[in-house]
């Protein structure tokens, strides 16, 4: 595991603590703003923690690569700006979309193309 990249190690080690057969964790980061807690990439799925349930009650929702239609990178800058100037994606999967926000552009950049790589 000394080349899995992540932000919390207990997010990390809940991410462990839930893996199937032969899953291995690619990467665990920590999402800021609404609702989100963070997002884990496996060889086998994405995993999102949301916390925007009432009561204070947290889901750990998993989304099969195969589920996934497309991933985004979500930018409030005009087209000319860099491609990954942000630090959010959009995983759309079916009708419902989620968003993830990171701190920084370059975990935004690996999760989409780990997501891509695995889409593709």
């Amino acid at each position: 595991m000394a080349n899995v990249a992540y932000d919390r190690r207990e997010q990390l080690r809940q991410i462990e603590s839930g893996l199937l057969d032969g899953e291995q964790v690619i990467a665990v980061y920590d999402a800021i703003g609404t609702g989100t807690g963070f997002i884990g990439l496996t060889n086998r799925r994405v995993i999102i923690q949301d916390k925007s349930f009432v009561g204070k009650k947290v889901a750990i929702t998993s989304i099969p690569y195969s589920k996934i239609t497309s991933v985004s990178v979500v930018s409030n800058k005009s087209w000319g700006g860099s491609y990954f100037s942000s630090g959010a994606i959009a995983i759309n999967v079916g009708t419902h979309t989620y968003e993830v926000e990171f701190r920084g552009d370059q975990k935004s950049h690996h999760v989409h193309n780990v997501i891509l790589h695995y889409i593709s």
